[in-house]
């Protein structure tokens, strides 16, 4: 399908994190605008300047990223692209994961590593505040309320406007909260993984938002003869497309932030916000991801 309106991301609908902070449900992840492995430049800089000005012409007003992604190379071109940043544009960024290379990834909670990290991401994306910093892994050596006690402390100072964190579990995400106020989960998340139902049970019941990462994948389930390729055909969409309605139908508190190094892809990818799917569709596809 081509989107039929010049801002489709509008039609995702609207989440408020914290109660107070407004976003279109359908975002941006800043990942993959670095090198192969997340590490080092990308190979067309100036197409990836390209799509971050494009998402937001198409109405992403929630952008995430990492000081690890690149490590910094996809902070620094959103800086590049972006900033001055409209108004109403949320960038979240993370830390908590250290590299050493392509598809090395160490988790590292240590106060003052998280203090530099905020600092440096600041820096990087020419901020005075980061609407929304994530925990990007508990580190299993760094009591997690160091950690945490450590961001609440720069939200305090002004630096930090919510916090949030990633890979968790519901046990977790209730032990941090008697630290901080959480207000988003950022869990991988799909048509074929569903690991992590608890999790989205407990967001949607206490009200936080849930960001599940690579939103996209559909497995076997694109095969001609099935369900998705049903809806697919019937709405002359893509299976990408299929998979982020899906997942836009699946909670109110849902936030997928599909990533891509393209602007046709990402155009691609931001008019499933348009589509609309019948209770049968969204059943038979289910049905199909859970093998029932």
């Amino acid at each position: 399908m081509s989107g039929t309106s010049s801002r489709p991301v509008e039609k995702s609908g609207v989440f408020k994190l914290g109660g107070e902070l407004p976003i279109h449900r359908l975002g941006y992840g800043a990942m993959q605008l670095t090198g192969p492995g997340i590490w080092g430049p990308p190979k067309d800089r100036a197409e990836a300047v390209r799509v971050l000005r494009r998402a937001v012409e198409l109405g992403v007003d929630f952008i995430d990223t990492a000081d690890s992604y690149g490590p910094y190379v996809s902070e620094e071109i959103i800086a590049e692209a972006l900033h001055p940043y409209a108004k109403g544009l949320v960038i979240a960024t993370k830390a908590g994961l250290v590299r050493t290379g392509p598809n090395e990834w160490h988790p590292v909670g240590a106060p003052k590593y998280l203090r530099q990290e905020v600092e440096m991401s600041l820096r990087r994306l020419k901020l005075e505040r980061i609407d929304l910093f994530q925990l990007h892994r508990i580190d299993p050596r760094v009591p997690v309320e160091e950690s945490l006690g450590e961001l609440k402390a720069l939200q305090k100072e002004g630096k930090l406007r919510h916090l949030g964190l990633s890979e968790v579990s519901v046990e977790d995400i209730q032990r941090a909260r008697k630290v901080v106020d959480v207000v988003s989960v950022q869990n991988r998340y799909n048509l074929t993984d569903r690991v992590h139902e608890k999790v989205l049970a407990y967001c949607e019941k206490e009200q936080l938002g849930f960001i599940p990462w690579f939103p996209l994948a559909t497995g076997g389930l694109a095969k001609p003869g099935g369900a998705l390729d049903a809806a697919a055909r019937k709405h002359q969409a893509s299976p990408a497309q299929i998979a982020l309605a899906w997942l836009l139908a699946r909670s109110p508190v849902m936030l997928p932030i599909p990533g891509t190094s393209s602007v046709k892809h990402l155009e691609e990818n931001l008019a499933g916000a348009e589509l609309s799917l019948s209770e049968d569709e969204l059943a038979a596809v289910d049905a199909q991801a859970s093998g029932r």
